[in-house]
């Protein structure tokens, strides 16, 4: 997904990309897959300061700002948490933090994750989900 698509394009693109599959069982795969082609993640990075809590399995995020845009880089030790990370980079990483923070997270329950995940693995994607917008609520005052 290039910058130039605005979050909510970025989010209506996954969507559609959802939409292909017929089953929970081969979105899942798919999650899994996005999860495997993440950048790699230093091991310098996965410290203390940086993890998430309310994750089942462990989940460190870090950003850095270029100008008006936020970069996210995260990583989990988990296939299917990394998916998850996946998702939320793809929508969210390099973007501007005023279009992260006005933009609704509703989109989760669209794709119909928390439906399919359990409690721990949702929670823990709120968890993940609420960094981004604290980080952007911050980068954008």
């Amino acid at each position: 997904m290039t910058t130039e698509a605005t979050t909510e394009q970025a989010q209506q693109a996954l969507l559609e990309e959802f939409e292909m599959f017929d089953n929970w069982m081969d979105r899942y795969q798919y999650i899994i897959d996005m999860g495997k082609a993440l950048p790699d993640f230093p091991e310098a990075w996965k410290t203390d300061e940086l993890k998430i809590q309310g994750c089942q399995s462990n989940v460190w995020m870090r950003h850095e700002r270029d100008g008006e845009r936020i970069h996210f880089d995260a990583i989990s030790d988990a296939a299917i948490v990394s998916g998850l990370i996946a998702v939320l980079m793809r929508i969210y990483s390099d973007r501007p933090a005023a279009e992260i923070r006005d933009t609704s997270p509703h989109f989760l329950a669209d794709l119909g994750l928390d439906k399919h995940l359990s409690p721990t693995r949702s929670n823990g994607l709120h968890a993940m989900l609420k960094r981004i917008y604290e980080v952007a609520e911050q980068e954008a005052a």
